[in-house]
C-alpha cells in the first residue's frame, strides 16, 4: 500500500514540523522523506529518545533521517552545497552512515551560491530600519536570479561539470555586482557591510567555489526529474515535508515580509500529479499551540510577556531574522492559513506542554479593526501582491480580541470546532514518545 503524508506549517514558520515529519517517519516507516520547497533557511528540530537523546537540526536533509527515511530533494527545493556538507558532518557525528548515499537531489534544484547570499545580507542592510526580514541565506536572491536569468544560473545538475560550473559563477558574480552598484550608497559603515561584500569583490572566490561545488558532486546523489515517480512507486509511506508557513508564502503572505517561494501544498500536489501518484493522501496542517513568529511584520496576537515567558530552545535573536516573537493562537489567521491551502485531513498540533504552566491561558477568536470586528481575512482569487499588501496594512490597524481558556487540553477540541478540521496528532515535548495519535487517518495508517 502507498500512504503519501503531506505537511504543512499553518503559520509564520517554527511550527514544529521537524517533529511531525521525525514521528510520521517513525509511526509509519516512512521510506523517504520528500523536501517540496524552501531551502538551506529550513531549521527543524528532532530530538530523539535515546538516552541520551540526540539532536539534530534539519535545514537542507530530510527530518525523518534519524529516523531511518532516506531523503528526496525535489526540484523546488534550492541547495547550498558547503552547508549541505557541514550538516551531512553532523549528522555522521550522531551515528548516520553516510547521509549522502541515503539522499536524492532533482537536478533541476536550484544552487545558492556565496553572491546570492551576500547580495541577499546587504539589501537588507541597505533598508535600515525598513527591513522586510530574511534568514540570510540567499533563498529570495536565488529565486530572482532564476526568475531573470532563466537558464544561466546555476543548478544541481551542472556541479558535476566544472566548465559550466566556472562559466556560471561567473556570470552570477558579475549579475551581483550590478545589483551591488545599486545598493552601495545606501550602505551603512561597518564590519559586517564588509564582511558581506568579501565574496563580490574578490574574483578568486569563483576558482574556490568551482573545487568546492566538484567535491560536491562526487558525494551528492543527483538524479533527472523523474527520479520521484519511481521513489512514489515504491510500497510504503512517504512523508512530503516543507519548509517556512502558509502566512509567509510568495503569494499569499502579507507582502512583502514574505519568502520567495511557494509554502502551501500546491508544490506537494503537483509532484503528486506529475509522478501519476495514485496512492492514499493524508494532508496534515501543524501548528503550534500558541503563535510565533521571527523578525518582522505584522503579528497581531504578539504579547510581550508571553514572549518572555516562553523562550524557544533554539530560535532567539539572531543578525538577520532578528527577535523571535510569541503571541496567542490566532484563530483568524489559521482560519485564513486553511483557505488559502485549500483543505486539509487533519491538524497536528504541537507544544501544548509549553503552556501548561500559564496562569492565564488565551486565544485570539477576531480583531477588533477600523470600528468593526473581524474574523476572517479575504484572500485573493489568485496571485495579487496588492491585495496582500492591503493584508498586510490591514493587520496593522487590528487589535486581538482575546478569551479565556481553562486549560491548554482544551485547545485541539476547541480548534476542530471553531476550523472545522479534527485534530488527529497532539505533541507534548519534542521527541517521538511525546506524541499522542487523537484518532483519523494517521492512527488508521498505523
Amino acid at each position: 500500500m502507498q500512504h503519501a503524508f503531506l505537511t504543512v506549517d499553518l503559520g509564520f514558520g517554527d511550527a514544529g514540523k521537524g517533529s511531525v515529519v521525525d514521528f510520521l517517519a517513525r509511526a509509519h516507516a516512512a521510506h523517504t522523506v520528500v523536501r517540496y520547497n524552501g531551502g538551506p533557511q529550513a531549521a527543524h528540530r528532532v530530538v530523539t529518545g535515546d538516552v541520551p537523546p540526540h539532536e539534530h537540526v534539519f535545514s537542507q536533509f530530510g527530518s525523518g533521517t534519524l529516523a531511518g527515511a532516506d531523503t528526496h530533494l525535489s526540484r523546488f527545493m534550492l541547495i547550498d552545497p558547503p552547508a549541505m556538507e557541514a550538516e551531512a558532518a553532523h549528522l555522521c557525528a550522531l551515528g548516520v552512515a553516510d547521509p549522502f548515499r541515503r539522499t536524492t537531489i532533482d537536478g533541476g534544484a536550484l544552487v545558492i551560491t556565496p553572491f546570492a547570499r551576500a547580495i541577499n545580507r546587504l539589501r537588507e542592510l541597505a533598508r535600515g530600519a525598513g527591513r522586510h526580514g530574511s534568514c540570510g541565506v540567499g533563498v529570495g536572491e536565488a529565486v530572482a536570479d532564476h526568475l531573470r536569468h532563466g537558464d544561466r544560473v546555476l543548478f544541481a545538475r551542472d556541479l558535476a561539470h566544472p566548465r559550466a560550473v566556472a562559466e556560471k559563477l561567473r556570470f552570477l558574480r558579475a549579475a551581483a555586482l550590478e545589483k551591488l552598484g545599486e545598493l552601495r550608497p545606501l550602505l551603512p559603515e561597518g564590519e559586517t557591510t564588509e564582511r558581506e561584500l568579501e565574496p563580490l569583490l574578490d574574483p578568486a572566490w569563483v576558482d574556490w567555489l568551482v573545487e568546492r561545488y566538484a567535491d560536491f558532486s562526487r558525494c551528492a546523489r543527483v538524479v533527472p526529474g523523474d527520479y520521484l515517480a519511481e521513489i512514489l512507486r515504491r510500497p510504503g509511506a512517504v512523508v512530503f515535508e516543507g519548509a517556512q508557513g502558509v502566512l509567509l508564502d510568495e503569494w499569499r503572505g502579507f507582502h512583502p515580509h514574505t519568502t520567495w517561494s511557494t509554502t502551501t501544498l500546491a508544490n506537494a500536489d503537483r509532484l503528486l500529479a506529475e509522478a501519476g501518484y495514485a496512492g492514499r493522501v493524508t494532508r496534515i496542517g501543524i501548528t503550534r499551540a500558541y503563535a510565533t513568529r521571527h523578525g518582522a511584520g505584522p503579528f497581531v496576537s504578539e504579547d510581550a510577556g508571553l514572549t518572555r515567558a516562553l523562550p524557544d530552545a533554539r530560535n532567539g535573536d539572531s543578525p538577520w531574522q532578528r527577535g523571535f516573537r510569541v503571541g496567542w493562537l490566532d484563530l483568524v489567521l489559521l482560519r485564513y492559513a486553511l483557505e488559502v491551502v485549500g483543505g486539509l485531513d487533519e491538524l497536528a498540533v504541537t507544544c501544548l506542554d509549553r503552556l501548561a504552566a500559564l496562569p492565564d491561558l488565551q486565544v485570539c477568536r477576531r480583531y477588533a479593526c477600523d470600528g468593526q470586528m473581524l474574523d476572517r481575512l479575504e484572500p485573493a482569487p489568485g496571485p495579487d501582491l496588492a491585495h496582500q499588501e492591503r493584508l498586510t496594512g490591514l493587520l496593522a490597524r487590528c487589535c486581538p480580541v482575546l478569551e479565556r481558556v481553562a486549560d491548554a487540553e482544551e485547545l485541539p477540541d476547541l480548534l476542530a470546532a471553531e476550523l472545522g478540521v479534527a485534530v488527529g496528532l497532539v505533541s507534548r515535548g519534542p521527541a517521538a514518545a511525546d506524541k499522542r495519535v487523537l484518532g483519523g487517518e494517521v492512527r488508521a495508517s498505523a
